[in-house]
């Protein structure tokens, strides 16, 4: 199967991190398909993916956040693409800092866990079995290393999210250990950013997104983590290793 028989759902590909998935899976000649809440966020990611691909992307205004929402917008993508074979799931964000854990409510740690670990698993229980029994189909969930460290003072509810969203992905990948499908992980312990927002030690958004375009075309590792610490990580975890 080419690149351009196949159709690539970016879950959360309207953010730093899924744009430059999505910039990268175009440009290799996949088809992309993003489902947002935001219109304007789809907008954003259509005026900056290149020009020649546009008509390759797909976007869809929808809430995969909620299980009625999630399986409206599954019969949406299937109704506008007719068939997924690849799923990338970059949800949740990347920065937190409300303060220390006795200043926040319990309606603050509901809304971090909503947003990192619950739609990570109602999207996956939607979408998953459109690709869960096809050994040439793949899940790919990029996470972050902030649910094993603390990013500095003010930021706890961030790695208690980001740790459930950890522990999903580490009990997927035993639930369910003779699954058909690429089911693998990409996990990001330094910062991602735009060109124009980089730090030192960041990864440009670009840049990881052509490594995991680069894991997603290959198919030749499952039940996999890839942890990336650092751009050199890039090319030696990520693109050397499935070559």
């Amino acid at each position: 199967m080419s690149n351009s028989d196949r159709v690539v759902l970016a879950l959360g590909g309207a953010g730093t991190v899924g744009s430059g998935i999505v910039k990268a899976l175009l440009d290799k000649g996949f088809k992309v398909a993003v489902i947002s809440r935001d219109s304007s966020r789809l907008e954003r990611l259509r005026s900056f993916v290149s020009s020649t691909t546009k008509d390759n992307l797909t976007t869809i205004v929808g809430n995969v956040g909620s299980e009625e929402g999630a399986e409206q917008a599954k019969q949406a993508l299937l109704k506008a693409v007719g068939k997924v074979t690849d799923i990338v799931s970059s949800l949740g964000f990347s920065w937190w800092q409300g303060g220390p854990p006795h200043t926040q409510t319990l309606k603050d740690l509901h809304w971090v866990i909503e947003t990192l670990l619950f739609s990570t698993f109602v999207s996956w229980k939607a979408f998953f079995p459109l690709v869960r029994d096809d050994s040439s189909c793949t899940y790919t969930f990029i996470t972050g290393g902030a649910g094993e460290k603390l990013l500095m003072p003010g930021t706890g509810f961030l790695t208690v999210g980001a740790a459930s969203t950890l522990a999903f992905c580490q009990v997927l990948r035993e639930e369910y250990p003779e699954v058909p499908c690429k089911l693998n992980q990409v996990k990001i312990n330094t910062g991602v950013g735009t060109p124009e927002r980089m730090a030192p030690g960041y990864l440009n958004h670009l840049d990881l997104g052509e490594a995991v375009s680069t894991l997603v075309e290959k198919r030749n590792t499952s039940h996999t983590v890839f942890t990336v610490n650092c751009p050199a990580d890039l090319k030696t975890v990520l693109l050397e290793r499935n070559l």
